[in-house]
């Protein structure tokens, strides 16, 4: 069966193109035909206003309008369009729906924090090794919130989302360039307190390997690779020391918006909110290392994440 994805987030919405084909050990796995991401920063003010901004809501259109073209010629049979944090926060959600609709012919689906969660874990651990026996955090770093989700072979454990994105925390405490001493350290305190929420929530004894997913986690990581250009391939389950994370979101951090935009792995639409990115990582990480005991050495990046459990989901229904 073939199946088309849209994941809508706070900073972009991307398309998956996949074939569904039966596996002995997953059940079903995914053969990518086509991925895409355009940065349309929907969440733009979203924040501050409550509302999409029009502006915003046309670039998202736009793109939606392009994918459509591209599921006709791609003969998909089902199709399901997510839309996530956005569009949660959103008061005019109503004019949101109704031009995804008129657009792709599928009405979106404006997903809760819980289910979100529940997509990433199963798109991050989609096309890991078996996770039996294995405990997994996975942490979903996206524009306008963060998912926290704990599971195993079994099935998700504990989640949590959280109101903490890259875009959601620029907009807020990051707005020189580059960011202020001050400007970081109120951001961290609030980091801190959003972690407060997600680990009196979701325990982390039993945690044996951390998956990071989404476009911060991802660019960090191939910041920490030392990769002249963005590679899927090398970036997608690679497992890299914490220190080494550590380093590399510190050095993004730091970094003016002019000298992140001359790294070859970095797209134009991560240039301005990287730096919230690679703070939150960088706090979430630290956390989770002093929570479990200092067992936690390295951090698996996913290039697979809620994307991909979209698209299984749409097989199943």
């Amino acid at each position: 069966m073939r199946v088309a994805a849209i994941d809508c987030g706070t900073n972009s919405i991307r398309l998956l193109i996949a074939d569904v084909v039966p596996d002995n050990h997953a059940g079903a796995v995914l053969q990518d035909v086509h991925r895409e991401m355009r940065v349309v920063r929907l969440g733009q003010g979203v924040d501050v206003t409550g509302m999409l901004a029009e502006d915003a809501l046309e670039r998202t259109f736009a793109a939606t309008q392009d994918y459509a073209a591209l599921i006709a010629a791609h003969g998909v049979e089902r199709v399901r369009f997510v839309a996530t944090s956005a569009t949660r926060d959103a008061g005019n959600k109503d004019i949101f729906t109704a031009g995804i609709q008129a657009r792709l012919g599928v009405a979106p689906e404006v997903v809760s924090g819980a289910e979100e969660a529940g997509l990433s874990f199963a798109g991050a651990v989609s096309v890991l090794p078996a996770v039996a026996n294995r405990n997994i955090l996975v942490v979903d770093l996206g524009g306008g919130s963060t998912e926290f989700v704990i599971g195993n072979s079994e099935g998700v454990s504990g989640a949590l989302s959280t109101n903490m994105g890259c875009v959601r925390f620029t907009e807020r405490y990051l707005q020189s360039d580059p960011p202020t001493a001050a400007e970081i350290a109120a951001a961290h305190a609030a980091i801190e307190e959003k972690l407060d929420e997600v680990f009196a929530a979701v325990t982390l004894d039993a945690v044996d390997e951390v998956v990071g997913v989404a476009g911060s986690i991802t660019t960090i990581t191939a910041h920490a690779l030392g990769l002249a250009s963005y590679q899927s391939e090398v970036i997608h389950a690679a497992v890299v020391p914490l220190e080494k994370i550590d380093a590399a979101a510190s050095q993004l951090l730091a970094m003016t918006r002019a000298q992140r935009a001359e790294l070859g792995f970095m797209h134009t639409g991560r240039v301005d909110v990287i730096g919230a990115g690679a703070l939150i990582w960088r706090t979430v990480l630290r956390r989770v290392a002093r929570l479990n005991g200092g067992r936690l050495e390295s951090v698996t990046t996913s290039e697979h994440d809620i994307l991909d459990g979209i698209a299984l989901g749409a097989a199943k229904n």
